[in-house]
C-alpha cells in the first residue's frame, strides 16, 4: 500500500492511493497508524474514494519526531572524500547524524537556499520509517519495526558543512534548511519483490533540469534498512515516525560527490529543479528559489590576555 498525506478543499488529510485516487484514512496524521498500516489502509479501501492525486497538494507523508541520516554507500563516501580513501572506522558500523526534524518538507515544495550558502546540493536517499517501539534490537526483530519506505532528499549548504564541522561538530547549518520527503510512505510488502540477500534492488536515479547526473541501486548500500534501525535502537528507543535515512547513493547522488571526482557540474541556483526517482516508490521534484539574507552575529568574544581560571578576591568573601 501506498500512504501519502495530502491538502485539499482547505484540509489536511491522510489517504491510502490506489489507481490514482486517494481512499481518506480515519487518522488525524500517518504516525498514528503507523503500528498498523494494512488494517488501515483496508478500512480506508473498504469506503469510496476522495480526490485523485493530481487535485491535492502533496505533503511529506508524515512529520517524524527524529531523522537519523547514514552513510552505508562506500562509493558516495570515497567520492566525497576527493582520493582520500574511506576512513576505516566507517566499516565499523553505520554512522549516523541527527537531522532537524522541523525542516521536513513535501515531495513537490521549494526549497529557499540557506541564508549565507552559495554551495547547495541535493542527496538522493532512501528512509525507513518505524512503526512499532524498540529498543536494542537485533536486525531480525527489526524488520517487524519498519512501517515502510519513502524517498529521502538531504539538501545540503557545502559550503556552510565545510566551515562548521572544522570545529570538530556538526553537521548543524549546513543541513538545517531543508529535508524533502515523499511522495508517499510504501508498505514493505510492495517492495518484498525487489528484495536481494536482504537488501532492496531499487533503481536510483537524479536529474537535474532534466538531465540525469546521478544513478544507483539501493542494493548497493552496505548495511541493511535492518541493520541500520538495529544500531540506531541499541541503548536507546526507536519510536513511531522516526526516520532512518540510508545516506546518499553513489555514482553522482549528489554534486559534491561529483566534484569529488573532477566533475564541473555548478552548484544548485534558484530555478533549478531537481528530480529524484526511485523504483518501486515513486518520484519528488523540487524548484529551488532565493532564500533570505544572512542576520549577521558578531564573531566570538575573545578570552582578554591575562585571562586565567583563578577566582576574585570577592568570590573567597
Amino acid at each position: 500500500m501506498r500512504f501519502a498525506t495530502y491538502h485539499h478543499d482547505g484540509r489536511q488529510r491522510v489517504g491510502v492511493l490506489d489507481d490514482d485516487l486517494l481512499h481518506p484514512v480515519d487518522a488525524r496524521a500517518l504516525i498514528d497508524v503507523l503500528d498498523d498500516l494494512p488494517a488501515a489502509g483496508a478500512d480506508a479501501l473498504d469506503h469510496p474514494p476522495g480526490p485523485h492525486v493530481s487535485a491535492v497538494r502533496l505533503l511529506a507523508p508524515l512529520q517524524p519526531p527524529t531523522v537519523r541520516d547514514f552513510a552505508t554507500f562506500e562509493e558516495h563516501v570515497e567520492g566525497m572524500r576527493a582520493g582520500a580513501g574511506v576512513p576505516g572506522q566507517w566499516y565499523a558500523a553505520p554512522t549516523f547524524y541527527f537531522g532537524n526534524p522541523y525542516a521536513v518538507i513535501g515531495p513537490h515544495d521549494d526549497v529557499p537556499v540557506p541564508p549565507g550558502s552559495a554551495v547547495l546540493d541535493f542527496e538522493l536517499e532512501v528512509a525507513a520509517v518505524i512503526g512499532r517501539e524498540g529498543r536494542d534490537l537485533t536486525p531480525e526483530q527489526a524488520r517487524d519495526h519498519i512501517a515502510g519506505y519513502t524517498i529521502f532528499n538531504d539538501w545540503s549548504a557545502r559550503d556552510l558543512q565545510t566551515a562548521e564541522m572544522a570545529v570538530g561538530l556538526g553537521p548543524c547549518k549546513g543541513k538545517d534548511a531543508a529535508t524533502t520527503l515523499g511522495p508517499w510512505l510504501v508498505t514493505p510488502d510492495e517492495l518484498e519483490p525487489y528484495r536481494e540477500d536482504g537488501l532492496l534492488r531499487l533503481a536510483l536515479t537524479a536529474q537535474v533540469n532534466g538531465e540525469v547526473v546521478g544513478s544507483d541501486l539501493l542494493s548497493n548500500m552496505s548495511w541493511t534498512f535492518e541493520e541500520m534501525v538495529a544500531y540506531a535502537s541499541r541503548g536507546t528507543f526507536v519510536r513511531p515516525g522516526d526516520v532512518l535515512a540510508s545516506g546518499t547513493c553513489g555514482n553522482g547522488g549528489c554534486l559534491a560527490e561529483l566534484w569529488g571526482r573532477g566533475a564541473e557540474q555548478h552548484p544548485l541556483r534558484p530555478g533549478d529543479t531537481v528530480t529524484l526517482t526511485v523504483e518501486g516508490i515513486g518520484r519528488i521534484s523540487t524548484t529551488v528559489v532565493a532564500g533570505t539574507e544572512v542576520r549577521p552575529l558578531p564573531t566570538a568574544r575573545r578570552r582578554p590576555a591575562g585571562h586565567d581560571h583563578c577566582r576574585t578576591e570577592r568570590s573567597h568573601r
